[in-house]
């Protein structure tokens, strides 16, 4: 498999947005065959001593864990990306450094993405839990569906709240952390941070040292410690559109952005695709609520983003997500992945049927995606109004949100 293009993360403070929101947003670049799914798991607690199991080995469990709603790759137990009821967002990228990953199976980036937010009520705690289990249970494993290769990466995370938002990068159980509470910020597949360090773990410059990255005399700066040399280009396309909002962005503006495939933001080649993606907006004001809006589909520039509200009863969506193989799923079966099987989601399915409509038939084509995007701006305004309401949302209105918007959105592609 080709090395995989760059997966952008976005995240935008006022005064760069508009009314004051804090903008999340990230594509997911993976397999063009990967299916994501899109799930809910309420919040829960649990036994003493009882254990998780994650998408390759087992972990201690903690007494209770927050709602979280999740994009996933339907083979693994973790996330791409995601929120918890708290208002944090986690996105994770896959890096490549100079310290090559750990094809043994461990804890996935993807797996940390989700214990974060099903641990962390904050973007620090959710950073705090990612490093503490980086140290008892390390990382690595297979990030793709591949039973003839393992693809194994190091991990970089985008955790964002109300207030401010960490970009933690990773190298093996080391790491560093930079702190974020104005302007815009992106990352990609390639280390970012600099000498700004407002976080590390108390052995990093030491190990660098000892293993030759770094003299202990010359200014620290961890990605050009730590990266591949001839790796480390500015990855960062659709930064300078959102830059030029002068105040003004909002979900629509990172929806756009997502969308971009000139700039190669939205990414559909040969080998990869921009599977799923996920735009999040977070009130400064605690009594409005958070609003997180998936695709749950392939290629956002063909896709509905579709909005999720947190309430205490939120209605299942089984029509996207993907059918259940118990551990007759090859992802669980020693050796792995000796076998492909069918994950198409029902939502998953009448989407490829509309990619089909759009790349055969261009007259009709430009009529479907315009009704689509008819059908995202009416969710879009729909949620403008709650944001802009001085009374406080009853949470019972919107427990099926996410469900009518899949469902009316099949119907209509029937």
């Amino acid at each position: 498999m080709a090395a995989a293009p760059p997966s952008y993360c976005f995240v935008a403070f006022p005064p760069c947005t508009k009314d004051g929101l804090v903008v999340f947003g990230k594509n997911s670049t993976r397999p063009r065959d990967e299916v994501q799914e899109v799930v809910y798991f309420a919040a829960a607690t649990h036994d003493p001593e009882s254990k998780v199991e994650c998408t390759y080995v087992e972990i201690d469990q903690v007494p209770k864990t927050h709602a979280i709603v999740l994009s996933r790759p339907a083979w693994l137990w973790g996330a791409e990306m995601g929120a918890n009821e708290h208002g944090v967002c986690i996105a994770n990228e896959a890096i490549i450094t100079k310290e090559p990953a750990s094809e043994n199976e461990a804890l996935l980036g993807m797996d940390l993405v989700r214990l974060g937010l099903e641990r962390g009520a904050t973007a620090k705690e959710a950073l705090d839990v990612i490093v503490s289990l980086l140290r008892e249970y390390g990382q690595g494993g297979n990030y793709y569906e591949d039973g003839s290769l393992c693809h194994a990466f190091q991990s970089a995370f985008l955790i964002v709240d109300r207030k401010e938002a960490w970009i933690l990068e990773t190298v093996g159980k080391y790491w560093a952390a930079e702190k974020i509470t104005e302007g815009v910020k992106c990352i990609c597949n390639q280390l970012s941070l600099t000498t700004r360090i407002d976080a590390e773990h108390p052995e990093l410059r030491s190990y660098a040292e000892s293993r030759g990255w770094w003299n202990g005399d010359a200014e620290f700066d961890f990605a050009k410690v730590f990266s591949v040399a001839e790796d480390h280009v500015k990855c960062c396309a659709g930064k300078e559109s959102l830059d030029n909002q002068d105040g003004g962005i909002a979900a629509q503006t990172m929806m756009d952005i997502l969308r971009d495939k000139a700039h190669g933001v939205c990414v559909d080649s040969e080998a990869f695709l921009t599977t799923a993606s996920m735009v999040s907006v977070l009130p400064h004001n605690h009594s409005s609520p958070c609003i997180h809006f998936f695709t749950g589909t392939p290629d956002p520039s063909r896709s509905i983003f579709k909005p999720f509200i947190f309430a205490d009863d939120v209605k299942q969506v089984p029509k996207v997500q993907s059918p259940s193989l118990g551990d007759d799923d090859p992802a669980k079966k020693i050796p792995r992945f000796q076998e492909k099987p069918d994950r198409r989601h029902e939502l998953y399915k009448a989407h490829e049927w509309a990619r089909s409509v759009i790349e055969t038939d261009e007259d009709k084509g430009k009529k479907l995606m315009r009704i689509m995007l008819d059908l995202e701006k009416q969710g879009l305004e729909a949620m403008e109004d709650i944001l802009s309401s001085t009374e406080v949302l009853d949470p019972a209105e919107v427990a099926d949100l996410f469900y009518d918007c899949v469902d009316t959105e099949i119907k209509f592609f029937k």
